[in-house]
C-alpha cells in the first residue's frame, strides 16, 4: 500500500516536469524558428532598409547636429525634451483621439471593433476623470523625476547626446534587447503584483477597469508604475548605453503599444489587443507583452481555448474579427 500511495505524487511530479520541459522545448522551437527566419530575411530586408536609412541618414544627422548647436551647454535640457516630452505628447495625442470615441461613441463605425461589447458604452465620466488625474500624477510626479535620475546613469555608459547618431543595424539590435528585457522584467513584476497581498494593496487599482480603454494604460498605483511600467522599459537603454534618439523612439513605441493593448478596440492594421484585454477580463491569464513567457509558464492555457485567442492576430481587412470569428452563443439557463 505504501508503494501505491507513494507512486501518485511521483507520477504527478513526472507530469509536471514533463509539462515544464515540453513548454521549454516548444518555446525553444518557436524562438529558434523565428531566429532562423530572421537570419534568412536579414540580408534582403535590411539591405533595402539600410539604403533608405543611409539616404536619409545624412538629413537626420544634420538635424541632430543643428539641435546640438541650439542646446550647446544645455544637453540635459535636450535630453529631458526628447526622453519625456515627446513620448508624453504622443501618449496624449493617441489617447485623446481614442477618448473622443470612448466618450461620444463617434465615429459610429469604430464601435463595431469593440472587444467587450456593451462595456464603456459610453464610459463613466467620473471614473474616467479620476483615472486621468492618476495618470497625470504618474507621468509628472513619478516618471519625470525617474527620467531625470536616468540621465547621469546613462552618461556613465556614454553620453546619450553624443554627436553621432546610431547606425541602422545597431538600432535594430537595441530594439531587440529593449523588447526582450521589457518582456522578462514586466512578466515577472506583473505576476508578482498578482500575489494576493500585493494585488489587494497595489495592483487592484489598475484592474478596476475590467474592460480597459487607452488612457488607463498608465492608471496604476505609484509603486506599480515604478516597478511594472517604468523600470522594465528603462533597463534596456541603460544596458545598451543608448543614444537619445533610440531612447525617444523606444519610449514612444512603448507608450503607443500599451495604449493599443488597453484601447478596447481590435482595429484594422494595428497590433492585436486581445491578449491583454483578456487579462483585464479574467485577471489570471496573459501576464506578459509578447506572450513568450506566458507560453513557457502555461499562463495562457485558458486563453488559448477561447475565441479571443483565434482573434489574436493583426486584422488585415475591415470586417471586425468579432463578426468573422464570433463568440459561441451563450447557454440559456
Amino acid at each position: 500500500m505504501k508503494g501505491e500511495a507513494g507512486s501518485v505524487p511521483h507520477n504527478e511530479k513526472q507530469k509536471q516536469e514533463g509539462h515544464i520541459w515540453g513548454s521549454m522545448r516548444r518555446t525553444a522551437f518557436i524562438l529558434g524558428s523565428g531566429l532562423l527566419l530572421l537570419v534568412a530575411l536579414w540580408n534582403s530586408v535590411t539591405w533595402h532598409l539600410q539604403r533608405f536609412w543611409g539616404a536619409s541618414g545624412y538629413f537626420w544627422q544634420a538635424q541632430w547636429e543643428r539641435l546640438l548647436s541650439t542646446f550647446e551647454g544645455k544637453e540635459w535640457l535636450l535630453y529631458i525634451l526628447g526622453a519625456t516630452q515627446v513620448p508624453v505628447l504622443l501618449f496624449w495625442t493617441v489617447s485623446g483621439l481614442l477618448l473622443v470615441v470612448d466618450t461620444t461613441g463617434k465615429p459610429n463605425f469604430i464601435s463595431r471593433y469593440r472587444i467587450q461589447v456593451g462595456k464603456n458604452d459610453p464610459v463613466d465620466p467620473m471614473k474616467l476623470r479620476q483615472s486621468i488625474h492618476m495618470v497625470l500624477f504618474n507621468q509628472f510626479v513619478i516618471s519625470f523625476p525617474m527620467m531625470v535620475w536616468l540621465y547621469p546613469i546613462l552618461k556613465l555608459g556614454g553620453d546619450p547626446c553624443r554627436r553621432e547618431l546610431p547606425t541602422f543595424h545597431w538600432f535594430l539590435l537595441e530594439l531587440a534587447v529593449f523588447t526582450l528585457t521589457e518582456e522578462v522584467l514586466f512578466y515577472y513584476a506583473h505576476r508578482l503584483l498578482h500575489h494576493p497581498k500585493l494585488y489587494k494593496k497595489i495592483h487592484k487599482k489598475h484592474h478596476e477597469w475590467t474592460a480597459p480603454i487607452g488612457v488607463i494604460s498608465l492608471y496604476a498605483h505609484p509603486i506599480e508604475h515604478v516597478v511594472s511600467n517604468m523600470l522594465p522599459a528603462m533597463v534596456g537603454p541603460i544596458v545598451m548605453g543608448s543614444h537619445l534618439s533610440s531612447i525617444t523612439i523606444w519610449f514612444s513605441l512603448v507608450l503607443i503599444i500599451t495604449i493599443i493593448s488597453h484601447c478596447g478596440y481590435h482595429l484594422p492594421f494595428l497590433p492585436s489587443p486581445e491578449f491583454h484585454d483578456y487579462h483585464h477580463l479574467k485577471f489570471n491569464q496573459c501576464y506578459g507583452v509578447l506572450g513568450v513567457l506566458d507560453h513557457l509558464h502555461g499562463t495562457d492555457t485558458v486563453f488559448k481555448q477561447t475565441k479571443a485567442y483565434e482573434r489574436h492576430m493583426i486584422l488585415l481587412g475591415f470586417t471586425p474579427l468579432s463578426e468573422s470569428i464570433p463568440d459561441p452563443p451563450k447557454k440559456m439557463d
